[in-house]
């Protein structure tokens, strides 16, 4: 259904073109359409209701259940990125359904008046194992991968919305099935998550919409709930897979073709596939798969990543998609030919993606390796279930639970609104920065540091030894782009220097490293106006 979307923009500017959508029996995956077509302002109608009356076109993105019965030419849009993996319980076992003549033809005949494929290649196999189908296709190109395509110039906002910044964005792509990346692996999220330094890498999934399905949003939620509440993205299935796609930087990919799409932008693959009987020997992701390196565990993941940069994966795509950019322009005449109408003179061009919207937000405590040397520190955050070793736990009040709040050495809290932006601001009691800062760690015995974020680059730390600290942090300057790194990463920074200060700590400039940005941080004599800022 998702692939029928992306689809239909080649009727864009034709009133005389009605569209209606109807679920096939028999899927087991009908309710997350109806869902999605609810989500997409789609019209449906019931299946009797289209069994009954006659149709100028019919579009599917299955050959399977009983299309027969429907009145109208058929035109076949396989999913995925060509033919890469057999699925043991449906039609012969050694071939994708796509190849099937089971599922292909009636009577010796061809099902589909057109059998629209992405690449000749396909369609040789296509001719190799149902020569009658293979009659009636064609090579029109890919009008996901065309989507996927046009959106590339959005990259850097995509990733902004993301909240990615300076971190490097890898995702991990899983089909469904028994031998899918979550069924062979479903620790692999949370390994990678909490495994990783937060500022250096942010991670998403990437679930086959059948995976979506057969689970169900409330089920993965829970089984993923470790690594969600970390920051891991899970991408909802239309649309935002693809964005995610375009933002990231590496890939990490079992044997399902949603990996080829990433090619087709050249990102970084690497495989973490454990084998099995599905994946079909010679098809483009087999070949991708036996090109790139693998993954034994999470924290090989950055070594991976290097040698993988110099595989290169573009090439594994050029032999799944044909006519890259031209798909829309070339199933619009097939189309309308079937149709027996004259295509509309406007230009057409496939939709940019919508930006992604994800859930996922910073973690709300954090376990952080500090190296200081002098006046330089090095700060490496991870999740507070991390089994990495840590020089102390980091904690936001009042966002972590207790036992964080209880056992945290340093504890921070964000400004909320300006009091005149505030909601109630003329009944709201508001704590000053000194003050909740004195009180955080007259409360909590076990606290070292409490500071208040006033402002990305400005915040106030009463520590218990060295009293009360202005902090200003600077923002670093490259190429046209103002990088800032998070204050609470600051503050663990300045934190860990409080530790290990021999001398004055009442005026000194620390040159502080988290992930891939080094900046300025200095911490001088409370600032009058921070101490009374409210909070």
């Amino acid at each position: 259904m998702h692939r029928l979307l992306d689809v239909l923009p080649v009727f864009a500017g034709d009133e005389r073109i009605s569209t209606r959508f109807t679920l096939v029996p028999g899927s087991d995956f009908d309710v997350d359409a109806l869902a999605a077509l609810e989500r997409s302002g789609a019209r449906s109608v019931a299946w009797e209701d289209a069994r009954r009356r006659p149709h100028d076109l019919i579009l599917t993105a299955s050959p399977k259940g009983p299309l027969r019965v429907l009145s109208g030419p058929l035109v076949l849009f396989p999913h995925g990125a060509g033919f890469n993996k057999t699925i043991s319980h449906e039609g012969s076992w050694d071939l994708p359904s796509g190849l099937d003549p089971r599922f292909l033809l009636d009577g010796g005949n061809p099902r589909a008046a057109l059998h629209a494929l992405a690449h000749a290649s396909q369609l040789d196999r296509l001719a190799e194992r149902c020569a009658p189908a293979a009659a009636k296709a064609t090579v029109v190109g890919d009008p996901t991968l065309d989507r996927i395509l046009r959106s590339v110039s959005l990259r850097e906002e995509y990733r902004s919305s993301l909240g990615t910044g300076e971190r490097r964005l890898v995702v991990l792509t899983s089909t469904w099935g028994p031998e899918s990346l979550l069924a062979r692996r479903p620790q692999l999220p949370a390994a990678l998550v909490g495994g990783l330094p937060h500022d250096s890498y942010q991670f998403a999934l990437v679930l086959h919409p059948n995976e979506y399905s057969r689970t169900g949003t409330f089920d993965l939620s829970r089984q993923l709930a470790p690594a969600l509440g970390a920051g891991l993205v899970l991408a909802r299935p239309h649309e935002e897979w693809a964005a995610l796609l375009v933002a990231a930087d590496a890939v990490i990919t079992d044997h399902g073709s949603t990996a080829l799409y990433a090619a087709a932008l050249d990102r970084t693959v690497v495989g973490a596939y454990d084998g099995g009987s599905e994946l079909i020997p010679g098809s483009p992701m087999s070949d991708l798969l036996a090109t790139v390196p693998s993954l034994p565990e999470a924290a090989a993941l950055p070594d991976a990543l290097q040698a993988a940069a110099a595989a290169g994966t573009r090439r594994f795509a050029d032999t799944a998609f044909s006519l890259q950019g031209r798909s829309l322009v070339r199933l619009r005449r097939e189309l309308y030919r079937l149709l027996r109408l004259r295509p509309r003179s406007v230009p057409i061009e496939a939709p940019p993606l919508p930006h992604p919207n994800p859930a996922a937000g910073r973690p709300p405590a954090y376990a952080v390796r500090a190296e200081v040397s002098d006046l330089r520190v090095n700060v490496q955050r991870f999740p507070a279930f991390t089994s990495v070793a840590a020089h102390h736990l980091a904690a936001e009040h009042p966002v972590a639970g207790p036992r964080h709040l209880q056992s945290a050495s340093l504890l921070w809290r964000r400004s909320g609104p300006a009091p005149h932006d505030a909601p109630d601001a003329v009944s709201t009691n508001r704590w000053t920065a000194a003050g909740w800062t004195a009180r955080t760690l007259a409360e909590l015995p076990g606290c070292r540091t409490a500071a208040a974020i006033l402002t990305p680059e400005r915040c106030l730390v009463r520590h218990r030894s060295a009293g009360l600290l202005s902090v200003h942090i600077g923002v670093r300057n490259a190429d046209g782009r103002v990088l800032r790194v998070d204050p609470a990463a600051a503050l663990s920074a300045v934190h860990a220097w409080l530790a290990d200060a021999t001398g004055p700590t009442a005026q000194a400039t620390l040159t502080c490293t988290v992930g891939p940005i080094t900046v300025e941080v200095r911490v001088t004599q409370p600032d009058e106006a921070d101490l009374d800022y409210e909070l």
